[in-house]
């Protein structure tokens, strides 16, 4: 249905001023949401977005039909009911649904329950008096897929640490039940990698169970970090490690919205990787510098570099390089990294490095900005 059929009467007449109502929908429609404006006097639906048939599969027609029969059952009553009770409750005086957010699962024609999120306001004349109800039907499928992948990284990763761990922990419990001829010393030591392993199960269990990443999905608290305090606590663990470092970092902004563990684990990971893939003693590069849409930070060492044929994957979950062999590690690195940025709105990638070896660059986006959209659906690179 086109919106000179859809909507009949609906600038002024549903909205306060002339010229609203189109600017309301397509601030919506820009914003991939399917706007709606209903005519309260009346009950008519006077517009909807044509994109409504595409996400449920029912036309605005059988939207309108249903909206003139909201007490008919149906599969769009859910979205049409309602409107009588609550213009009722405004009459009474109560001013606490002016505004509703509410969230249902519709069902498609297709059979298949859409979850979709409805904001909707009433609008007022001059006399205070329900002149219109115009709102925004939001697709929920993509928050509860983000939501349902946080829910088997955070699995993946428990699994994946829990096991070593837990080996850890039961060789430490039979030296120290076998050790009844060891100095204090040696059992002091025992006792220090048993408490350590202790530390870093409860920090499974506190920040990556199941239950945290689902949290995590539903509501994410604000939070930030300046990329500025990234780079100087990537230099200092370089630093640590006996390695030289140079930091060139232009105009970058006051802080980017995230988590900051998060953030930091990302670039302590491309840290680890320069200090496990080039020469002891070699220096490593940080970069940081404000692009037109976001922030951008990277890491370059001087070692030999990704192999040519291992560049494809480097981002692959389990994932080890050629060049690998003798040197610790589970292949998670890289796939970490990429998934938690992947939850910010950002991205990394393998460029071309001007010392030779590897640089790994991070795309965040800055608090002005929406963000890329990242398709978590092209195939993943490689890990060393």
């Amino acid at each position: 249905m086109d919106r000179s059929a859809c909507s009949n009467g609906s600038g002024p007449a549903a909205l306060k001023t002339p010229g609203a109502a189109d600017a309301f929908r397509a601030i919506a429609e820009i914003a991939g949401d399917i706007a709606f404006i209903v005519n309260c006097p009346s009950g008519d639906l006077r517009y909807i977005s044509p994109s409504v048939e595409q996400l449920l599969g029912h036309s605005p027609a059988a939207l309108k039909q249903q909206l003139a029969c909201p007490t008919q059952d149906g599969p769009l009553r859910a979205l049409c009911a309602g409107l009588p009770q609550r213009l009722a409750r405004y009459a009474a005086g109560d001013t606490s649904r002016l505004r509703l957010v509410r969230e249902w699962e519709v069902p498609a024609a297709s059979g298949q329950a859409v979850p979709v999120e409805v904001i909707s306001t009433l609008i007022l004349d001059a006399d205070g008096a329900p002149l219109a109800l115009a709102g925004m039907i939001r697709d929920q499928s993509p928050r509860r897929a983000l939501a349902a992948e946080q829910k088997r990284f955070a699995s993946m990763l428990n699994h994946e640490f829990r096991t070593p761990l837990s080996t850890i922990d039961g060789a430490i419990q039979r030296l120290e039940a076998t050790s009844g001829n060891a100095d204090e010393a040696t059992r002091q030591r025992y006792r220090k990698i048993g408490a350590a392993v202790d530390r870093l199960i409860g920090m499974l269990d506190e920040y990556l169970s199941p239950d945290r990443m689902a949290a995590l999905g539903r509501s994410k608290p604000p939070a930030g970090i300046a990329p500025r305090q990234l780079l100087d606590e990537a230099a200092q663990l370089l630093r640590s490690a006996g390695r030289p470092v140079r930091i060139q970092a232009d105009a970058l902004p006051a802080t980017l919205r995230g988590d900051p563990q998060g953030l930091r684990l990302a670039v302590k990971v491309l840290v680890d990787n320069a200090l496990a893939f080039s020469p002891a003693g070699s220096e490593v590069a940080l970069f940081g510098q404000a692009v037109a849409n976001g922030t951008e930070l990277a890491v370059a060492d001087q070692g030999a570099g990704v192999p040519a044929g291992d560049a494809a994957r480097i981002f692959d979950k389990g994932f080890r390089g050629s060049n690998a062999a003798g040197i610790p590690g589970n292949g998670l690195g890289l796939y970490m990294a990429r998934s938690v940025l992947e939850v910010h709105g950002g991205t990394i990638e393998l460029v071309e490095s001007p010392f030779g070896g590897a640089m790994f660059k991070i795309w965040l986006p800055t608090p002005v900005e929406r963000g890329k959209v990242v398709d978590s659906q092209e195939p993943n690179r490689d890990n060393r």
